[in-house]
């Protein structure tokens, strides 16, 4: 009879490929096979070493005869079983390419070969890194493929859109998923244009609103002071919504930035005094600055992500608190950073913080005149300088926001960039 270490290797390998299957199906009908599968791999090599310990003193046997007929039985139960995963696996709707240890095909699917143009039988044992070398998954490989691969071209369909993953698979093997996001750009730049457009259409009649605002004067009817001057702040606020989005707009379908030196001694400076100006005195504004260097990219962006930190700070840290400013170095480059000492943001709020329009608390939010956006256009500004914001919060105590940039954006004192 097979060894107990044997008999756990092939459940061990029906359990992985029911639970990876599963997963990529989205449910659990695949893992189910797989499961079915295992047992009837453990019964059949059970029925092996019964049927030939049976078959051993008479060949011809009634008992052996109906060990053989159960064996024939249950070998055929599990070559369909495995005949079901073999085309579960070939019918996915995501491409699966299985890989060895040198990147060697060893087995795809069919949308294998719809999106990543491979051909049987001729791409089976080919080089995946040398026949997709003209699309972007080449260097994607060479690398390493250490992250996932985000929304690029399908070498098979350059009309299509695709996520690509490599996970470790069984011993020194690769698994090669490749998902079809088409759809889901599509109704991402459907959501992108109609945000714009809309933007567009608003600026106008709220800018006309605005003006006749400012045209009626509060003196001369007394009785409406209090309501002009609520109209007026709303119109305002709504005018500031419609120019954050336009940016956020513009953000978004931007690739890179135009790099200029941006000079951080006078950057900082600016922000510290919009600070004040903004706090009207009502907090302690600190700055610290010990990086001395500057940084590579778009002023006009840098500015308004550092200073969208520096006025959330202040709106959300009540009269009496500390606001930090801070610009220093870090093993990996240089931290731009905006420490308060206000009202702080529980776990469970951080990871979303940066999405459109969230809130932790609506009536705070409004009440300081924050639009909601501020810190998904810091997110895309960083991410647009290769940089990556961190946020640290303690409720009661306050909180930390933190710009990583690399050493690659920054320039020394006297205009030589950093190595």
């Amino acid at each position: 009879m097979p060894s107990a270490p044997i008999l756990a290797a092939w459940l061990a390998v029906a359990l992985a490929a029911g639970a990876l299957l599963g997963q990529l199906a989205g449910g659990h009908a695949l893992a189910g096979f797989a499961l079915v599968a295992a047992a009837e791999i453990v019964l059949l090599l059970s029925s092996i070493s019964h049927l030939r310990s049976a078959m051993m003193p008479v060949a011809s046997s009634p008992t052996s005869l109906l060990s053989h007929d159960r064996f024939m039985t249950r070998t055929r139960r599990i070559a369909s079983s495995l005949r079901d995963l073999r085309s579960a696996a070939g019918n996915l709707p995501d491409a699966v390419v299985l890989l060895d240890n040198e990147q060697h095909v060893r087995w795809f699917n069919h949308a294998a070969e719809d999106l990543l143009g491979l051909r049987r039988p001729q791409d089976r044992g080919a080089d995946l890194h040398e026949r997709l070398r003209s699309s972007d998954l080449a260097g994607w490989l060479e690398d390493g493929a250490r992250e996932p691969l985000n929304d690029i071209a399908a070498p098979g369909r350059p009309d299509r859109h695709l996520n690509v993953t490599l996970l470790p698979f069984g011993r020194r093997q690769r698994l090669l998923l490749a998902r079809d996001i088409s759809d889901l750009t599509r109704l991402e730049q459907i959501r992108r244009d109609f945000v714009a457009n809309v933007s567009h259409e608003l600026r106008t009649p709220l800018t006309v609103i605005h003006g006749y605002l400012e045209l009626l004067d509060p003196e001369d009817v007394p009785e409406l002071a209090p309501v002009l001057g609520e109209m007026r702040a709303q119109s305002k606020r709504m005018g500031q919504i419609v120019e954050d989005l336009l940016t956020l707009s513009r953000l978004e379908t931007q690739e890179h930035v135009a790099d200029e030196r941006v000079a951080m001694a006078p950057l900082l400076a600016t922000l510290r005094k919009e600070a004040e100006a903004l706090s009207q005195g009502r907090h302690h504004i600190v700055l610290e600055s010990t990086a001395e260097a500057d940084l590579l990219g778009s002023p006009k962006d840098l500015h308004s992500a550092l200073s969208n930190l520096v006025s959330n700070a202040v709106r959300y840290t009540p009269a009496g608190g500390t606001i930090t400013i801070r610009w220093q170095r870090s093993p990996d480059g240089a931290v731009y950073s905006v420490s308060d000492t206000g009202f702080g943001i529980p776990a469970s709020h951080l990871s979303r913080l940066t999405e459109r329009f969230y809130r932790v608390s609506s009536s705070r939010s409004r009440d300081s005149g924050g639009t909601g956006l501020g810190l998904s256009i810091v997110k895309h500004v960083l991410n647009l300088h290769q940089a990556r914001l961190q946020i640290e919060s303690t409720p009661g105590q306050g909180s930390t926001f933190s710009c990583h940039f690399g050493r690659e954006r920054l320039l020394g004192p006297a205009g030589a960039e950093e190595s």
